[in-house]
Order: structure tokens, then sequence, then C-alpha cells
């Protein structure tokens, strides 16, 4: 099997995963303000709350290309700067800082003790803190535990010690936690089992007797090791544990969770005990017991308490009574355990509360939320347990305790984060006709699941709509004065005329300020100090403080064509062609300069940069002439107007500007000249500040009219806008400075220009047609923008109807109560007061019970009504598992709507009653759907295909053709292709590929006149599939249920023999191979992206774009696969990639070239993730790869940039 592919693919991460496994709570910058940090996946995030406008943006996120299982957080005593720890799945604890002035994340530690990959007896599952930050224990699950001591050396940086082993051989652990003990020996507290006894019984009663228990491990920092302190038996139900105050502020000890209780132990107090409280109401089963999911413990001056969190989304509230001396001062000693009911928030992994006074919610499905607590619950009417009416010992007998849930009192939502996890379908479609393609995905879980629209765009917040008398050509907005902070006039440019308009508390015309108002505008500006300047077409108008106006007058039968001014400098070009140049005096007024300068063409457009900080004068003209070229003009005393360099473009340039831009290659700013062409193409080049050479010219389409630039700023950034069919701003972006260009989500302007009002400090001022408006951006980290349309259930799959713009979903949820069920519990006459209340399912989700499926069927219209337009709920515990639109040849071709349900469903394992298919007719251009029949099936369907004017259905492991009749479906041919269960299927002609669930893929062909169906390929690897698409006739790419990408390819030789005409008697009798088919299938590309493939398809992502494979994971992730076109760029990407990996090695130390092959060796794939760490990189590193590879810093950065920008967002 050659290592080497003969094909080649690129793979980019368009929107990283936003499922959090994690989230942790420090002052990693060192400051007074606490950050959040997240993992998702292989990502690890640094979030910024901001409590003044309650809002959470993220400031940094770096992939660490390995699996990241647990964080921690710890600071060493007496410093002020929290570090980060990692347990990862590199067999390696890593400690990293947060510098926050390079904005990076530093590596300090990295200490191997085992092999890589996440392992049952190798640690790096469980870790914990001393909360003093004098050690850190670090887990496996079984066996092996390691504790670390960690300090400061003289130079005052954090050192870290050899491990210290705390082994113990057949020990499982179920939760750690450090103890709070103040200043003394450091604790660690673990739920063990010991499962020595039930490994060597074969009867299984030890397993029956077996017992978990918590064990207090101490370090001796004296002596240097570790010892066994205290071990005790706890519930078996324990799950998890939360570490209680200690020293000063409280008893020390820990919370033990279990099932429906609740814990205190510590090794020298007695055992306090309360139940989880459970819902009351007439659709809950009062028997239904509840895990603790979550927990916070918070400190504040002189107490504490705990958020729980169960199952269900309830927070209860926990606090500890402790006795008092007789002086009333606390004695340590604990007096009882209380509970209560806080609020309901969606069930989180985790939850973290800032001292600001919120609550951070990381969301397990859906959005992560961010509250805002309004009082801490202390004097609500709820019922409060406490330990002294409970058994301590949890084999006892007791009242279960109950409450009725309400709607939210003590924390307010204030922000709600998008999150796609878990994201289960997705197609890409052009359904609004817009130039680039929009992507609908169905995510979230439950309740809380939605329908979404992604589109690439930024955000733009709508100031100021207003209409004007008439259609104006353009606008300006000028200071009056070069030290004003704000703007003080917009001026509008009509046909015939010009209008100005003055900025205050409202905006209103003004008629006082010296400008022309009889004619139309090219250009104003404020110059010099105090002065204003209007150029028009027949001259220059120069507007003194005191009012007075000198005139420039054009010469005889000319007029200005285009102009360009800064605040000393002002070019104009004559329509014959002439530019007349004007530099400011000492005295402040304009001084001509001497010669015109001919040029060969007309002019189209002039820019003059800014004046550099420290300079008089800007050193360079550009000017734009209809003979397609730019030139570049030399503004020196010595050489004015001379020429310093000529570009050659495609098509005549409509606006040129100059100005300075922040820039990765070189670390600080550069001067780019962009150019608009008539052809609606973009283009920046680098224009070299001492010989005015232009080199490094990057290209975008934007669209198919005449594009405009206009300079803003953004984020006290300069950023360029840029106007064509639509708008588009480029910017550096904020986190890698790369020159980013991406489309406002807002309609296509003709105009725009900076604005600044005491309102508005930074936004713009665009025309649209007739009316002017002011807007602003806010955020620049996301550029792909979503729209939610809310669902019942937790979506499984959906399809687009053929024609129109709307979606069918099918939704189910297992263990819930449907409609019907439900509704009958609500009419039942049994119902005590206060029980009869139905709670919001998308906050409190829905009644739980054993064995039930609540499923649903919805028609969606993202487009226009967005939103659902239909919902028909399936009865008799159905829920629906497929489907698919399918167009029968019996039917004169019209299309129905084919649904496959089963009924009673057991997940695990997989077993139900029946299966059907439902068929539906389209109604009203498919906004309706009336139902014709159904067909039972032994099996529920899990595949449905249309395939040459019939159903093509997989039931079970069987593979059928099926045809529309009047009462059922009527079976056409079957055969069993697929051991196990059909996932999946795809077709081409007569050809279908059919995955199965864990036996990869089959390659079956269908012969018409025989009426078989035979299989001809299959694979070597037995791969769980989860999604799969051709990408040509011999070619499927897929992906499986443990997070790899592959392509497989049918021979050449193989795939030309099952389409020979015939009867395919000679594919039926060829020699099977190894019990499978008498093929293989080869592998062309395989890749790990680490999360799971839930939809993969081919498509184009830009307007003009290549064909990718655009794929998305569970957790949220949107990824594609570029293929490459030249072997060349294989080659230098190739190296690219090796280089990166030892320069740039992963921050977790887990081997890139090892990590990204977990399951298969990586095969015909360039990560493109790693390649685009290369601009975040030091200088001196760059220099280096760049001078390995044989090229400049500038031409890798354009070659990275390009293959992501000709292809994706």
């Amino acid at each position: 099997m050659a290592t080497t592919s003969s094909m080649f693919m690129y793979s980019l991460t368009i929107q990283p995963s936003t499922s959090v496994t994690q989230a942790i709570l420090g002052q990693f910058a060192g400051t007074k303000e606490q950050q959040i940090v997240t993992a998702s996946g292989s990502r690890l995030t640094i979030h910024r709350p901001d409590p003044t406008q309650g809002k959470v943006s993220p400031i940094l996120s770096q992939d660490v290309f390995g699996i990241i299982r647990t964080l921690a957080a710890f600071r060493l005593a007496g410093s002020n700067k929290d570090y980060i720890i990692i347990g990862s799945d590199s067999g390696r604890i890593t400690i990293i800082e947060y510098a926050p002035a390079q904005n990076r994340f530093n590596r300090l530690h990295l200490e191997t003790f085992g092999k890589s990959g996440v392992r049952r007896v190798i640690p790096g599952q469980y870790l914990a803190v001393d909360p003093k930050g004098r050690a850190c224990l670090i887990a496996s699950a079984e066996k092996n535990k390691l504790v670390y001591v960690l300090n400061r050396n003289a130079q005052a940086e954090l050192t870290i010690s050899s491990p210290l082993e705390a082994h113990k051989p057949q020990t499982l652990v179920f939760a750690l936690v450090g103890l709070d003990v103040g200043y003394e020996n450091p604790v660690f507290a673990v739920l063990e089992v010991d499962y020595t006894e039930c490994d060597q019984d074969p009867t299984g009663q030890a397993f029956q007797e077996v017992e978990k228990s918590l064990v207090y491990y101490e370090l001796d920092l004296g002596l240097n090791h570790v010892v066994r302190k205290w071990s005790d038996p706890v519930d078996r139900t324990a799950n998890m544990l939360l570490q209680v105050p200690g020293g000063a502020d409280g008893p020390s000890g820990v919370l033990v969770c279990g099932l429906d209780n609740i814990t205190y132990r510590h090794s020298n107090q007695d055992a306090f005990r309360v139940p989880i409280p459970r819902r009351r109401g007439v659709t809950e089963n009062p028997e239904r017991k509840r895990y603790v999911t979550a927990g916070v413990m918070h400190k504040m001056r002189g107490a504490f308490f705990f958020l729980l969190q169960s199952e269900d989304g309830d927070l209860f509230k926990v606090t500890i009574d402790m006795a008092e001396d007789d002086n009333g001062q606390t004695t340590g000693e604990v007096k009882k355990l209380k509970i209560k009911y806080f609020d309901t928030v969606p069930i989180a992994s985790s939850l973290c509360i800032l001292k600001s006074g919120f609550l951070f919610v990381a969301s397990e499905t859906g959005n992560h939320h961010f509250y805002q607590f309004e009082k801490l619950g202390d004097d609500d009417s709820e019922t409060e347990y406490d330990s002294d009416s409970f058994p301590a010992d949890p084999t006892e007998p007791y009242t279960p305790a109950y409450f009725h849930p309400r709607a939210s009192e003590n924390v307010n939502l204030v922000e709600s984060i998008d999150s796609m996890n878990p994201q289960l379908d997705c197609k890409v479609a052009n359904l609004t006709d817009e130039d680039a393609p929009q992507i609908y995905s169905i995510c979230g879980s439950g309740a809380r699941s939605s329908f979404r629209m992604l589109r690439h765009g930024l955000e733009v917040n709508d100031i100021v709509d207003s209409e004007l008398p008439s259609v104006p050509a353009a606008v300006w907005t000028t200071k009056i004065t070069r030290h004003d902070e704000f703007d003080a006039y917009i001026v509008l440019s009509f046909d015939n005329g010009t209008l100005v308009l003055s900025i205050g508390e409202t905006v209103e015309e003004v008629t006082d300020t010296g400008f022309l108002s009889s004619a139309s505008t090219l250009a104003v500006q404020q110059l010099g100090e105090d002065a204003l300047i209007q150029v028009h077409p027949k001259g220059i108008r120069h507007i003194r403080a005191d009012r007075r106006v000198n005139e420039w007058p054009v010469p005889q039968h000319r007029s200005i064509v285009a102009a360009t001014t800064n605040q000393r400098q002002v070019a104009v070009a004559l329509s014959s062609g002439e530019i007349v140049y004007f530099e400011m005096d000492v005295d402040g007024s304009l001084a001509e300069y001497d010669e015109k300068r001919e040029m060969s063409g007309t002019v189209t457009c002039l820019s003059l940069g800014e004046v550099p900080e420290g300079r008089v004068r800007s050193q360079f003209l550009a000017v734009g002439c209809d003979d397609s070229t730019v030139r570049i003009l030399s503004l020196d005393p010595e050489s004015t107007l001379e020429n310093k360099s000529v570009q050659a473009l495609t098509s005549a340039p409509s606006a040129l500007s100059i100005m300075a831009m922040p820039d990765s290659t070189s670390g600080g700013s550069t001067l780019y000249l962009h150019i608009g062409l008539y052809s609606g193409v973009y283009l920046r080049t680098v224009l070299d500040e001492i010989t005015g050479e232009l080199s490094d010219t990057r290209t975008r389409f934007l669209g198919p009219k005449p594009a405009k630039l206009f300079k803003v700023s953004v984020k006290g950034e300069p950023a360029v806008l840029a106007l064509s069919s639509r708008s588009w701003l480029g910017y550096s972006d904020p986190q890698t400075k790369n020159f980013t260009l991406t489309p406002l989500s807002y309609v296509p302007l003709e105009w725009g220009s900076n604005f600044s009002s005491e309102q508005c400090t930074e936004g713009m001022v665009g025309i649209q047609g007739q009316n002017l408006r002011i807007f602003s951006i806010e955020k620049l980290g996301n550029n792909l923008l979503q729209q939610s349309i809310p669902l019942t259930y937790t979506p499984r799959k959906f399809v687009r109807h053929p024609e129109h713009p709307l979606f069918y979903t099918i939704e189910s949820d297992n263990n819930t109560l449907s409609i019907d069920t439900k509704q009958k519990l609500l009419n039942s006459q049994t119902i005590v007061n206060g029980d009869g209340v139905t709670l919001p399912p998308e906050e409190f989700g829905y009644p739980r019970a054993q064995g039930h499926w609540a499923s649903c069927i919805h028609v969606v219209d993202p487009i226009n009504a967005k939103s659902a337009l239909q919902q028909i709920d399936l009865t008799d515990n159905e829920a629906a598992t497929t489907i698919a639109a399918v167009s029968f040849s019996s039917q004169s071709d019209e299309t129905f709507l084919v649904v496959g349900t089963g009924k009673d469903i057991t997940v695990s394992p997989r077993s139900s009653s029946a299966g059907f298919i439902y068929i539906y007719r389209f109604l009203e251009d498919g906004k309706e759907l009336e139902f014709i029949h159904k067909t039972k099936t032994e099996q529920p369907p899990s595949a449905l295909l249309a395939f040459q004017g019939r159903l093509l259905a997989g039931v079970g492991n069987e593979l059928r053709v099926y045809d529309l009749g009047l009462k059922q479906l009527l079976r056409k041919c079957q055969a069993q292709v697929v051991p196990n269960l059909i996932v999946g299927l795809q077709t081409q002609g007569s050809r279908i590929i059919v995955s199965d669930v864990q036996e990869s893929i089959v390659f079956v062909v269908y012969k018409y006149q025989e009426n078989r169906l035979i299989p001809f390929v299959d694979d070597v690897v037995a791969r769980w599939v989860t999604c799969t698409a051709m990408v040509d006739y011999e070619t499927v790419a897929g992906g499986d249920k443990f997070g790899n990408l592959w392509l497989l390819r049918c021979p050449q030789k193989a795939s030309e023999e099952a389409d020979e005409d015939g009867s395919g008697a000679h594919l039926v009798h060829e020699r099977q191979y190894l019990q499978g088919a008498p093929n293989r299938l080869a592998l062309m590309c395989h890749f790990y992206p680490q999360d799971i493939p839930t939809s993969i398809q081919k498509t184009q992502l830009v307007a003009g774009g290549r064909d990718v494979l655009v794929w998305t994971g569970l957790q949220g992730t949107l990824g594609i696969l570029v293929p490459f076109v030249s072997r060349e760029d294989v080659d230098f990407f190739q190296t690219l990639e090796q280089h990166l990996r030892g320069e740039d090695a992963p921050l977790a130390g887990r081997d890139h070239l090892i990590y990204r092959s977990y399951y298969v060796p990586v095969k015909g794939m360039i990560d493109g993730d790693l390649c685009e760490r290369y601009s975040l990189l030091p200088n001196d590193k760059k220099q280096m790869i760049a001078g390995e590879l044989d090229r400049s810093v500038r031409e890798i950065e354009r070659k990275i940039s390009d293959m992501r920008t000709r292809v994706a967002y």
C-alpha cells in the first residue's frame, strides 16, 4: 500500500467546534478582571467577560492539535496571575500561561509521564489542584495517579518537581478534587472502587457487594511523598465531588453527589445528607431520581454557597450551617446541610460564577448562556430541606423532597452565545439568489434545537436610515479644525448641486458654510489647521476659518474629472488628461506646482495617501487611467510627478486608495495600494515606501459592478470599505493580523465614508438609492452570521424541496412523553393545585418517561416566513428515522415526501416492534403536506433515496426497490448487500453506494433487465460510517464514528466490468474474495479532524470558486477539503507542513503527525490549520522557513491565504 497518494486534499476549518467540554475561571492576564478559558475538542479559547455590557467576547483561540481532556487553573501563593494546566492525550502534563501583551499562550512546562493516546492507565483523565497552588494531582481512569509539586525559583519563575506516585492497581477512579486545608499538607479526595474481588469471583456475588469509597491522599511536603490517609465507604451511586472551603473560610471536606442524594463528608466530621428535590407536576414521574451533573462553589466575604445542577437543568442552592461558640464565632464544626431550588438553566458541562455577579453556563447542547445574578435566592418562598430530617446512612429509607419549577427569578439572561452543537445534518444551497450559497444546518437537542441558516458576512449595526429629497451621487464627512474629535458636517453631492448637513444632537441642513451649493462635489477635505476644501468640476474652493474663500478656476474648456486630497495636499485630473498638483504653503494657502503632468489616457481615479506622522507630505500619488494601468508618481520636491512604477491591470481601475495597514509579515504597518476595477475585481498590492515599487498583488472578485473603495476605521484600525454589487470590508484580523475581506450583511451601498459623532464614535455613512444610512460594525471576530428557527424535538435529518426554498425536517426524542400522552395526563382529573402548570419546554425540557418517543415532521421556510409552517406529530410511540424527496415515474414524475419511522425503538441493543414508510404529497408549492398512505416493514427503514423513478430503501441489512401503489408501496426487488445495517445510500446512474453501520461501504450495481442488485466492490477496513458523498463516479468521500475523514476509490477495471451491458451473470459468479465482494476499494486520502463528521457534500462556497468537499462535525465544526491542482503546490505545502511541525510544535505536547494519524496513518492530506499558523510565528522563524523553502515570507503568506480565499471564507 503506497504511502504517497496520487490525490491530495488541503483540509481547512471554516468554523471551529462550538461545544465546550470544560470551562475554567481565573485571572489569567494578571489583572483584576477574570477571564474564562474553555476547551472545545482540540481548541483552547480565552474569553473576556465584559460586566458593563454583559457580553462575553473571545480574545484568543488556539488549536492545540491534541484532545484536551481536562483543564485546571492555579496560582502560586502571593502571585496575582493564574496559570493553566492541561491534561491531554499527549501523555504529558502541560503548564501554559496567557501573555496579554503578545496575545498568545506561552508554554512553561511539558513533563512526559506516559504513552500518548487516550488510554485506561495513562494519567490525563482527571486533574485536581491544591487551592493554594502548591501541588496538582493528575490521574488515569484506572490505577495510576501522579502528584507534581509546583513552586517558584529565585528568579520567581514557576518550577515543577518530578512526579510522586500514588498508584493503586485494580482501582477505578470516578471523581477527583483538591481539598481546601489552608496551609497544611495538601490533600486530594478521590472516589474509588477496588475491583480485585469482582475480577476473581465468577458468580457475580462480589460485584453486587462492591463498595465505592472516598479516599484522602496526603502529600507530605516535608518527606516529599504521598500517603493514603483516610478511606470511608460512600453511596454506591456517587459520581461527583465538590470541594468545601477550609481554613478560615469553612469546615473543609467534600460534598459527595450521588443518585437522589448529596452528602457532606470529611475525615473528622459526621456525615450530613440531603436529597435532590424532584419536580412536582402531573406529567412528572414522582419516582424518578436525579443525578447532579454539574456544580460550582462560590466564596464571598465570610460565606460560601454551592449551585448544583440536576440532569433536568434545575439549579439547587446548597449551604452549610456551622456550629458557633459562646462568642458567636464559627468553630468549623458542621451543624447541618441545606438545599433549596434556585432556578432552571440549560444543562451545563461547566458552570462558572464570576466575582462581578455573573453566571456563565457552558451548555451541553445548544447556545451557551451568560446570566446576571439578580439576587441569591435568600428571601424567597421556596421550601428549604435540611439534613436534620434525612438519615445520613444511604441504605435507610426517607421521604423524597419535591419542588415546583418556575420561571427564573434569581438569574437573568444577558447574552446567548451561538453554538451549533450538536450539529446533525447540513446542506449548502443558494436559495436567496445571492452570489454565494448559504449553509443550512439542523442542530441542538430537545426543545432547544434549531434550524440555522449561515451566511458569510459581518454583522452591521444600523443607526440611521433616512430618505433624501433626490438621489445623491456621493457623501463625505469632515471636521472643521484638525483637532476636532468628531465630524461636524455631512456633505452630499447631487448631479446638480451640493447639500451640507451639520452633525449635532440632530442632523439638519446648513447654508452658511462657504461650500458652493450650486455645483456637484468631487472631494471634501479638512486642510491644514482649520481650513476646508471643496473640489467641484469647475475648480477648487479653499474656505478659510474666517470664511474667506479662495477659488482656483479650471483652465478654459476643461473640467476636473477626478480628485484626491489629504490634510496638506490636493491633486486633480483634468478632462484633457493633465494632472495638477497643489501643496499647502507655510501660511496655509494652496500653492500650485508649476508643471502639469500629461497622462497617456483619460484619468479615471487618483489617490494620495495620508500624510505620515512627522512628515510634511505623502510621498506618492497613484493615478489610474482608462488604458488599464496604475502609475505611481513621486511627490518629492526633487522629482515631482515623475513616474516611479507602473502596474498593468486586467481592466480599467475605478477606484484607488493608498493606506497604511497593520501587516502580519513585517509585524508593523505597511503601505498598501488598494485598487478597484470596473470589472468588479479588487486588488491589494504592497507599495514600497522608499522606491514606490508595487509588489505582492492579491486579488478577489467582489461582484459584477465596478468596485469603489473608501478608507474607514473599525476598532481603531484602518480598514477599507469596498463597494460593488455587495458591500465588503477589508480589515486586519484581530488575532492573526492577516488581511481579511468579508462582505457586510447589509444592503448594497453606492458610496461610503467614515463617520464619527458623540453618539456613534466609530461608524460609517453610506448611500443606498435615495437613502442616507449611518451604521457601525461591532464584531470583527465572527464572519459567519446565523439566523435561527426553533424546532420542537432533536432534529435527525432534513431534506430540501426540489424546486422551492423549503426544507423538511424529522425530529425525535427518546424517553420523552409524546404530545398526546402528555395531553391525556393533563386532562385526567387527579390534578392537585399547582401541578397542572405547563412550563415552556425550551427552558425546562420535556417531561421524561422511560421507553416513550416523541417525534414530528416540520415544514421549514428559512427565506420568506423564517419559521416552521406545519408540524405533523407522529402517534403510537413511533419515531421518524429517515426522510427523502422521491419522484415516482409511475405517477408521471410527481415528487412525494417519503418518511421512514420505527415503532417502540430501543436504541441499544437495537430492536423495534415494526417499521413504516409514510408517503406525503406536497400541496401549495410544498408549504403543506398531505398524508397518502403508509407501508409496514419488518424493521425501521434507516436510509431512503430516489433511484431511477422509484424508491430505494435500506431496511435492516436489506436493500429494497419500491414503487408507489394506490394503497401502499410495492416491493420490486431486494438483496442483502451488507452484514449489519444500512445507514446511508448514494447513487449515480445504476450504481448505488451503500454504507453499513460498522462495515464501511459497498458498491452495488442494479441490473434493470434482470431486476437484480449485485454488490461488486467492498472495503478492507471496517469503518463505522456516519456520512458519505460521491466525489465522482468511482470515488466516495465519507466520515466515521471515530472522527476520521476518508476518500475511497473503486478500481478502474472493476468499475468498467460492473457497467458492462448484459445480465450481470459475470458479476454474480465471479469468485468471492475473503467472504466479501470480488474486489476491494483503494484508500486515497485519510485524515483525523477530531470531530465526528455528520454530513459531507461536494459544492462551491464562494462565487466563481472551485468545487470543494464541505463537511460538518457533531460538535459544530464546519470544515472543507480542497483538492490540489498542481503537484508543485503539493510539494510546497508538504515541506511547509514539515517545517511547522518542528518550529511550532503543538501546545499540549502531542506530535502533530501522530495526532492526525490517530486511527490510520494520514494520507493524501495537508493540514491547512497548521499551515495557517505560519503567520503567527515570530519573524525570525518565518524568515528561516522562508529561506528553507527558497521563497519570500510574503510569497508564502500569499499562497496560504489564496488556498482559503479562492474557495472559502
